[in-house]
């Protein structure tokens, strides 16, 4: 009985072993809301053997302080341009060699060597856009052109803002003439008191239940990325996306590993099939926002492709400001920020 006993503890502890042995590596994916296919996570797991623990942020600056705090260890984030510049600034990012990447040839040449990564060392482009209005003409009667329209009396309980500090500080800076990036506190000040005059009129601050509020005829005017943008305006062709006359935020969104990471080949190895043209066609045309990625972009269905809110023509660089990393005055954005949603 005991020989008995004693062999069957000894296979217990043989499978067991094993087991373990053959455990998945884990790899750690932070990005924002709904910016995925979530099927190119399952394909991933599926081709490489590893598994995806996905986490979403609501904001970068919500990403920032999850990363800072270092609870967890993630391998892969998307963070936006002036993200990436801070937390370069902050030590908080891995350097890569982009030529152990086989598919970052298929990045557009325009999308390397900006400013957040003059050199290419920490971050890989996945998408970029502008920031406008989305409208209804069912409700909106009259031509939008200017960012005063979403400070617009006619429209109260029917504005959709942003929940994101510097892109509707910002609109409420370019809407009085002044820069996106500004360090001026008189200025700073000014836009505050115009988006607390606006508070009265705004129905929802929010971000990735923008594009249901528009398609569901909840609300008449949204503050939106480009993206959300043309994916309303696909869904519902009566629904319109426009730059203001004012001036428009131009952003690049981007892949980047973190110091946190216990991973970082495995890592590398995501962010390269995030590289692939299939693969970024296909996030691409799921999510709706324009890929950096030139020869996913051939991928992409024809309307999607010739649209020119997603891929405007001539010099992208003419058509906007591009966010700043403000070092430690984003304190001062942070402290607007908290005052105009406690009023």
């Amino acid at each position: 009985m005991k020989k008995i006993l004693t062999f069957f503890i000894a296979v217990i502890l043989i499978f067991s072993l094993t087991a373990c042995g053959e455990k998945k590596a884990v790899l750690n994916v932070y990005n924002a809301g709904d910016y995925i296919d979530p099927q190119v996570l399952k394909d991933f797991e599926k081709e490489f053997g590893i598994k995806i623990n996905y986490e979403e942020y609501g904001s970068n600056e919500e990403m920032l302080a999850k990363v800072q705090a270092g609870g967890t260890a993630y391998d892969v984030i998307v963070a936006s341009d002036y993200m990436i510049q801070a937390m370069i600034r902050q030590g908080l990012l891995e350097e890569i060699d982009m030529n152990s990447f086989e598919n970052y040839k298929n990045i557009g040449s325009e999308f390397k060597n900006l400013a957040h990564d003059p050199e290419n060392k920490y971050s890989v482009p996945y998408f970029w856009g502008t920031m406008g209005i989305i409208y209804d003409p069912a409700k909106v009667d009259e031509k939008i052109d200017s960012w005063s329209a979403l400070w617009n009396p006619k429209y109260k309980g029917q504005i959709i803002m942003l929940d994101s500090p510097r892109d509707t500080i910002g609109v409420a800076l370019k809407k009085l003439g002044y820069s996106f990036n500004t360090r001026d506190l008189e200025k700073l000040e000014e836009a505050k008191k115009e988006l607390i005059k606006q508070r009265a009129l705004v129905k929802a601050y929010a971000v990735d239940a923008i594009k249901q509020i528009m398609l569901s005829k909840e609300a008449a005017i949204a503050l939106a990325w480009s993206g959300d943008g043309i994916a309303v305006t696909r869904e519902n062709p009566n629904l319109k996306y426009i730059i203001p006359k004012e001036g428009t935020n131009l952003w690049f969104d981007c892949f980047a590993v973190p110091t946190t990471t216990k991973q970082k080949e495995n890592a590398k190895l995501f962010i390269n099939y995030m590289m692939r043209p299939d693969v970024a066609a296909k996030c691409s045309n799921y999510v709706g926002y324009s890929t950096a990625n030139k020869e996913g972009m051939k991928l992409l269905p024809k309307d999607l492709r010739e649209n020119e809110s997603a891929y405007p023509k001539g010099n992208i660089f003419e058509k906007g400001e591009i966010f700043e990393d403000l070092g430690d005055f984003t304190t001062e954005y942070d402290r607007i920020w908290t005052e105009i949603k406690s009023y």
